[in-house]
């Protein structure tokens, strides 16, 4: 199935005949009533899925159809009588879904369950029946997309059918491509209902189903159901580009002359590739028109190259950036960097000499396969390992190759059990849905997160963490000290800092910084189990908090001047065994500076000859410690607690105000002995919350 194509004279009901150029229009008609003629024999597939089992057997030459066949026949009995409400029977929803899957290249299991998929819902069939005959793969499948009854649970059923196939697709994203194929084939068939439930369904489809699509990578899927609802939620619009693309169809397209300048120098240059003109779809070109104005010949579609190799790729946009002028500002590495949904392409343009812009895709082919079908495309990754080419295309990453569990889902499948009020559960899943790029950083242990652009190091500690994120109080991003609501980046490297106090908690200005449902309604429980607030104060300019006792001259410093009077100088603060030197100052006393202290070499500069000092032979000494920590309760208390553990005398403390939740200390302190000096400011580091300690 293409992902684009357009007709200049295509009705919105006729929107879905026109991903089928080259393949001839299904009766589904004819197949329904090929369907109510009785039994097939046992030895040849019914004919109403003769159409699936060729689209199957193009992708799988080697598959099992028998299993097919009893599927088909169980879904053809348990629904003869019903019919669709465009007068159809029901039969052919079930087959034109399976149709839709076998064309994305969905292996045995994926479209047998396609054929069971509204048996429990809409029949007399039950799980167990499902279960005994087509094993536990498929009757998992089948319970994923049923719908959770409506008089159990009344408004909320639409979102709790949701939660409830989001958490089956969490263990097996089968699930996800069998309602996302449901979706498609209602919305093509939407226009015998009601003008009021064709624009709620289109709706549910455009904030939920859509997004869905392009995180699980079925492009196919996503651009037609985008095209259909395009038509149905905003006709003038959609009108206005139904004439765009008309009168674009009486004019002379250059795509097709630009494809072939491109085969002339690919083919010089020994490079095999398929050169193909991809007409954009209707949403596509109505996005352009308004990015660009007035639109040109060029801009109704693009070249696709496909090539065999992931190197030719390359080699392929050097030729063109060589033989034609590149618009720079066009190119992206799609395939160094790959999208979160497994998309991988080169994307470029160039001038022509007539004056269009072309834009190009480059991908291989297993690219364009992935590219087209997604998850569908990797075929079923939960009983055998990945082929060797389908590892090299989806990468190392374990969460693209295997797509059980991609970062949003995992990010997904943890807030949804935070959310147990059905409107909430909406809401939400339809905010994290509108996210439409992802970013990964790493943590400082070596592993991954995949947080939404835009997450700020709140995001990252719940994402990693979860709960125990509420005692966060700050964060290296790149080995630099940051606050809480700094924004990441791609590749950022990440370290969380947590403290050890139980009475930590989040402030309530997080919620302006955090991004993701985890963090928010992490944030939010905790806040309302917490009305008066035990987390970090808001940072409040205040005057500097000052603890004095008394003070001393110089220490264990002895100068070799006859009843001069020593001091310790404040800017380095010396002690045992410091090599130091002392200067005469104003009023006859000797200062002492350690002879690395820049003081010295301004004594010196300016002609001050300097004193000669040594130590006592006792132990004691006098020193100045800057303590820098980000700030919460208690953190004072923690830390001359941990200075009298050590035995030292606190002479002076000085606590600046904070500024961006972070605190900077200055201790003066007599120890009894100098040598216990590295251990006290290792004990100082341990405090939960300092992150330096160092001389003054």
């Amino acid at each position: 199935m293409s992902a684009e194509a357009t007709n200049p004279e295509a009705r919105p009901e006729a929107l879905p005949e026109l991903r089928r150029r080259g393949r001839t229009r299904l009766d589904l008609r004819r197949l329904g009533r090929a369907a109510l003629l009785g039994p097939t024999p046992r030895d040849r597939l019914p004919d109403a899925i003769g159409h699936v089992a060729e689209a199957h057997r193009a992708h799988h030459p080697d598959a099992d159809l028998s299993v097919l066949r009893r599927a088909y026949l169980l879904a053809e009995t348990s629904h003869r009588g019903q019919m669709r409400k465009s007068g159809e029977p029901y039969i052919t929803h079930p087959l034109a879904v399976t149709l839709i899957l076998a064309e994305l290249g969905a292996e045995t299991t994926t479209l047998t369950a396609s054929l069971l998929h509204d048996t429990v819902e809409d029949t007399e069939v039950t799980l167990d029946q499902v279960r005994e005959e087509f094993g536990e793969e498929v009757c998992f499948i089948v319970d994923g997309v049923t719908k959770v009854e409506k008089i159990d649970y009344g408004a909320a059923a639409e979102p709790e059918t949701f939660r409830k196939m989001l958490v089956a697709t969490g263990n097996d994203v089968r699930v996800m491509s069998i309602k996302l194929a449901d979706r498609l084939h209602n919305m093509r068939t939407l226009g015998v209902m009601r003008p009021e439930k064709q624009a709620r369904i289109a709706k549910v489809t455009r904030d939920v189903l859509i997004p869905l699509a392009e995180r699980l990578g079925v492009q196919a899927l996503k651009t037609e159901l985008e095209d259909l609802v395009f038509a149905i939620l905003h006709p003038e619009e959609y009108e206005h580009t139904r004439a765009l693309i008309a009168a674009h169809a009486g004019e002379r397209d250059p795509l097709p002359a630009i494809a072939g300048s491109v085969r002339s120098v690919l083919r010089d240059a020994g490079i095999a590739a398929e050169v193909v003109v991809r007409p954009r779809h209707f949403v596509s070109v109505h996005r352009v028109s308004l990015k660009r104005g007035e639109l040109r010949g060029s801009d109704f579609g693009r070249l696709l190259v496909l090539v065999g190799e992931n190197a030719d790729c390359y080699a392929v946009l050097g030729e063109l950036h060589t033989c034609f002028t590149p618009v720079i500002s066009e190119f992206k590495d799609f395939i160094a960097s790959p999208k979160f949904n497994l998309y991988q392409s080169l994307h470029t343009a160039f001038a022509t000499p007539e004056g269009y812009v072309a834009e190009v895709i480059v991908r291989t082919r297993q690219m364009h396969r992935v590219a087209e079908a997604g998850v569908v495309a990797l075929g079923n990754p939960y009983t055998t390992p990945p082929a060797a080419d389908q590892v090299a295309a989806a990468d190392c990453d374990e969460e693209r190759v295997d797509p059980t569990r991609p970062g949003w889902l995992s990010r997904l499948l943890d807030w949804q059990q935070s959310a147990p009020d059905p409107d909430t559960f909406w809401d939400v899943l339809r905010s994290e849905l509108a996210q439409d790029r992802e970013i990964t950083v790493f943590r400082a242990d070596g592993g991954t997160l995949g947080l939404p652009a835009g997450a700020s190091c709140i995001d990252a500690a719940y994402a990693q963490y979860g709960e125990a994120a509420h005692s966060c109080i700050g964060a290296r991003v790149n080995g630099r000290l940051t606050s809480l609501s700094s924004r990441l980046s791609d590749g950022d490297t990440v370290q969380l800092l947590l403290a050890h106090d139980a009475s930590s908690g989040p402030a309530a200005d997080w919620l302006d910084h955090a991004k993701t449902p985890a963090a928010r309604i992490a944030v939010s429980s905790w806040l309302e189990s917490h009305p008066d607030g035990a987390g970090p104060a808001a940072a409040a300019p205040r005057a500097p908090l000052s603890v004095i006792g008394a003070r001393g001259g110089g220490g264990n410093a002895v100068a070799d001047l006859p009843d001069a009077t020593v001091r310790l100088a404040g800017c380095c603060t010396p002690v045992p065994p410091d090599a130091v030197e002392g200067f005469v100052v104003r009023g006859g006393a000797v200062t002492v500076h350690r002879v690395h202290c820049a003081t010295v070499a301004q004594m010196r500069a300016v002609g001050r000859a300097p004193v000669a000092v040594h130590w006592r032979a006792t132990a004691d000494c006098r020193v100045t410690l800057l303590a820098e920590s980000f700030g919460r309760p208690h953190l004072l208390a923690d830390l001359t607690e941990a200075i009298a553990r050590e035995g030292v005398e606190v002479v002076s403390a000085t606590v600046e105000p904070p500024v961006e939740q972070r605190v900077r200390h200055s201790y003066t302190l007599q120890l009894p002995d100098a040598a216990g000096l590295p251990a006290l400011m290792r004990a100082m580091r341990d405090v939960p919350g300092v992150y330096d300690v160092s001389r003054a």
